[in-house]
């Protein structure tokens, strides 16, 4: 496993377990054929969240030893989604975009943010899923809350109707 990826223990700044609820605004884009990665997973609750809607999916722990950002090995893979440490998001959405396929990051809307990220937006494009309301994350100190902050799904060659959309949570 990845050692920045280690870092996602109980309690590390990068532990904001990710809800169910927050898969409602993408799905209706993922096609049901696809083999889905989840490769942040966490608690699973996302991996278990489209496992329940009928999806394919596997969660880092399946692909145990399998460095998300490093190795090659994605055949198998059609379509990556993931809430990747906050940490570290610039890496993940590098690799993403390396990889090609599309994908679906759970982010801060400050992502947009960065020189370095807005160059990877110009040259890919990037769509964005803009719930209408802060996701109650489960924070580091196990409690859940509405986070402090508002986040988006950046997608990639998901070919959503718009480059933003906002979504109504129910």
């Amino acid at each position: 496993m990845n050692k920045q990826l280690k870092m996602q223990k109980q309690g590390s700044s990068d532990d904001f377990q990710t809800p169910e609820i927050a898969l409602d605004y993408i799905v209706p884009f993922i096609d049901k054929k696809w083999n889905i990665w989840e490769c942040a997973c966490g608690t699973r609750n996302l991996v278990i969240g489209l496992q329940q809607r009928g999806f394919t999916v596997w969660g880092t722990d399946i692909k145990e030893g399998f460095d998300f950002l490093e190795d090659n090995d994605l055949e198998d893979v059609d379509f990556i989604l993931t809430n990747p440490p906050y940490s570290i998001k610039e890496k993940f959405l590098e690799r993403c975009y390396e990889i090609g396929k599309p994908f679906a990051l759970l982010m801060p809307l400050t992502a947009l943010e960065s020189e370095k990220r807005q160059k990877l937006f110009r040259k890919y494009g990037i769509q964005l899923i803009i719930p209408n309301k802060r996701i109650n994350f489960e924070t580091p100190s196990g409690k859940k809350g509405t986070a402090w902050f508002q986040v988006a799904w950046f997608c990639y060659k998901l070919n959503l109707p718009k480059d933003l959309n906002f979504a109504e949570l129910k």
